[in-house]
């Protein structure tokens, strides 16, 4: 069996090949991911839905309705975004799974990634109530705190060039090296992979996940900007280099906005 894996890794492992070797699995994938998309879109279309109002609140006096609609709404939403990022790497381990015919294996990987974005997503829940407590953002969920704003942007793009992001960075840009690095046997070895993969791609995407504030959790197209963002530098050939140049410009965006603000 583990001669299978290892010729698996010798096969072309492009995403082409990869999607062609298992389309069910890339069709599955996508078809998650843009049933998350339309699950957004209906919110902020029908605001006036009763669902979508409880992911709105007035004011900080949340009941338990309005936080576990607000979890509901992060934790799909970071399915819609995050979902089509990881499909290579998710491929890459159902491709090299695909010789011991045990695809629960792939299922246990998917569903610990989520689950550790569905665990972010409480903590997005809890930012979202301790930002509104003083004001900070409105029930769109967008900021109304120029120094937020700007603090916001400053941070997300520091942290493009820290090490953390960087290490993070690599680990989703290379699905082979971390498949292979961080192989383990049976159900659990395949959930405990799967964590670990979402624990780097967390690691990787916190601070840009943070400028969901900035634009609002509400608006489309700040959302779909922003898993474009984490698409492109996890995809392209050139990744690293693009996060750099996003990391430029969102420092002088939150240097421009937090010298406004002062003055």
């Amino acid at each position: 069996m583990e001669q299978e894996r290892r010729d698996s890794t010798d096969r072309p492992q492009g995403p082409a090949a990869l999607i062609a070797r298992q389309p069910r699995w890339a069709i599955g994938i996508l078809a998650l991911a843009l049933i998350a998309w339309a699950f957004l879109a209906w919110i902020a279309i029908d605001m006036g839905h009763p669902f979508a109002q409880l992911t709105m609140p007035a004011s900080s006096r949340w009941t338990a309705s309005n936080v576990l609609a607000i979890w509901s709404m992060w934790a799909v939403m970071m399915a819609a975004m995050m979902l089509p990022s990881a499909m290579p790497m998710v491929l890459t381990f159902v491709n090299m799974s695909a010789p011991s015919g045990d695809m629960a294996r792939a299922r246990g990987f998917v569903a610990a990634y989520l689950t550790v974005w569905f665990v972010f997503s409480a903590g997005a829940t809890a930012a979202q109530w301790a930002l509104q407590f003083p004001g900070w953002i409105d029930p769109m969920i967008l900021s109304t705190s120029p120094l937020l704003t700007g603090a916001l942007l400053l941070i997300a793009g520091i942290y493009q060039f820290s090490p953390v992001k960087r290490m993070c960075l690599s680990r989703c840009r290379t699905p082979m090296g971390f498949l292979l690095g961080e192989w383990r046997p049976g159900a659990y070895g395949a959930f405990v992979m799967g964590a670990r993969h979402g624990l780097f791609c967390v690691g990787c995407c916190w601070a840009l996940m943070a400028l969901l504030f900035v634009g609002g959790v509400m608006n489309l197209a700040w959302v779909a900007a922003l898993s474009i963002a984490v698409a492109l530098e996890k995809l392209l050939p050139r990744g690293d280099r693009l996060a750099a140049a996003l990391g430029m410009v969102l420092i002088a965006l939150g240097g421009i906005k937090l010298i406004a603000a002062a003055g």
